[in-house]
């Protein structure tokens, strides 16, 4: 009727017990060992990502080298040319990318690049000095090219003595380069000027 049990038996079943609990917290310990080394996997590459857009962010961009206006008979700048560089470690820039944002006295545009002939106002770029003979890409150090704006009207109006302007250069990993001048006060009997 009644069923004794011994010390010994007990202690077995504790120990079972016990050892069921072990092997349970080490799974458990395992899975989140797992799930916490994926985490930390990709929160690093995600911060990699983050790390290089926010480098290019600063270091894609391109540097002006000169910028120079053409005088025309009325004395007027009718063209501007930018010539541009890559800036100090900057990595490839493809200026077919870019946009362009060109604020003067007759307003602000927004203009994108353009083979010649296009309609509306558009940039276009002929390489100064090219490695590889590619007119719209900047990718050595040496390259130089010429941002060329067409000043008429289906865009910005001719400068005149004393106008200012700005340009603004964004490049497609979203750096920018500002570029201010002003025309000079005298423009006579001139066929170029520096701005």
């Amino acid at each position: 009727m009644f069923e004794f049990i011994t010390d010994e038996e007990e202690r077995g079943q504790v120990g079972i017990g016990t050892l069921i609990v072990f092997i349970a917290m080490v799974l458990v310990a395992a899975i989140a060992a797992g799930v916490l080394i994926n985490t930390a996997g990709f929160l690093q590459s995600k911060s990699q990502e983050t790390g290089q857009q926010s480098s290019k962010q600063v270091s894609d961009r391109v540097q002006e080298v000169v910028t120079v206006g053409n005088v025309t008979d009325s004395g007027t700048i009718d063209k501007v040319n930018v010539t541009v560089t890559q800036a100090p470690g900057a990595g490839e820039i493809d200026l077919v990318n870019a946009t362009i944002n060109w604020i003067g006295s007759s307003g602000t545009y927004t203009l994108v690049h353009s083979d010649t002939g296009a309609s509306g106002w558009t940039f276009q770029t002929y390489a100064v000095k090219d490695t590889d003979g590619d007119s719209t890409v900047l990718n050595d150090a040496d390259d130089r090219h010429n941002i060329e704006f067409v000043l008429d009207g289906t865009g910005a109006s001719a400068l005149t003595e004393g106008d200012e302007a700005t340009i603004k250069i964004n490049t497609m990993a979203g750096a920018t380069t500002e570029i201010r001048f002003t025309v000079p006060q005298s423009l006579g009997q001139k066929s170029a000027v520096e701005l």
